[in-house]
């Protein structure tokens, strides 16, 4: 048995009130939304058949003018040719046929109001459907991020986080030993390139003493030799 017995209990119905009401809310909307969108394609079902029996009225009516046209036509000739009785026969029959016309225009009158009332009920149901599907979508991303939340708590609870975290600061701490012994590499090279250097420095300073060591000897031999004279 579904959830709604007519048509207008969907239109008139309170979904949140359903909904709240309902042990399994989550099934219930799916249930309401299924009911609702069968209803839909047999009501618009129904609109397409009184759409298509509207044009065949139309045909017959069309049938039935050309008929009444043609008796009328028929009664003119035989009163041309001063045959009353034909006339007054062709004349009965066109409105028998009038009459024919008449019964198929007041049915067209009802298709038409049918139509009118189809259409608003298609309207207000769609729009039911609508706030079905939304209140659904709510419900799942309601149901989403409870779950998420659920699935976090419960890696909190089983210390699987603490543990993440802990791994995290293992490798950071390695990563700084790592960054230590490259400074310290660095610091390193840096001296032993500071005492080349400076081995490099007092070599010229050696070689600039002797150099003036051989030129002040060689000044003070030439003295010498200048006084011997």
């Amino acid at each position: 048995m579904g959830i709604f017995s007519r048509l207008s209990d969907i239109v008139n119905s309170n979904i949140n009130a359903m909904l709240d009401k309902a042990e399994d809310p989550e099934k219930m909307i799916r249930m309401v939304i299924q009911e609702m969108e069968e209803t839909l394609v047999e009501v618009r079902s129904t609109t397409a058949r009184i759409i298509a029996d509207k044009k065949e009225l139309a045909r017959r009516n069309k049938r039935l003018e050309k008929q009444a046209e043609d008796w009328e036509n028929k009664a003119e000739l035989a009163i041309n040719k001063g045959r009353e009785d034909l006339a007054k026969a062709a004349l009965l029959e066109k409105a028998s046929i009038n009459e024919m016309i008449a019964l198929v225009h007041e049915d067209m009158h009802k298709l038409d109001e049918a139509l009118d009332k189809l259409s608003h009920e298609i309207e207000q149901l769609q729009s039911k459907l609508n706030e079905a599907r939304a209140r659904q979508k709510a419900m799942l991303m309601r149901h989403d991020a409870t779950s998420s939340r659920r699935d976090v708590s419960a890696r909190l609870y089983d210390g699987s986080v603490e543990k993440a975290i802990n791994k995290f600061e293992h490798y950071e701490r390695k990563i700084e030993r790592m960054e230590s012994e490259i400074e310290a590499y660095e610091l390193s090279g840096k001296h032993i390139e500071a005492e080349f250097a400076e081995l490099e420095k007092e070599g010229k300073i050696d070689e600039e003493l002797e150099s003036l060591k051989a030129r002040l000897e060689k000044k003070k031999t030439d003295n010498k030799n200048t006084d011997t004279k």
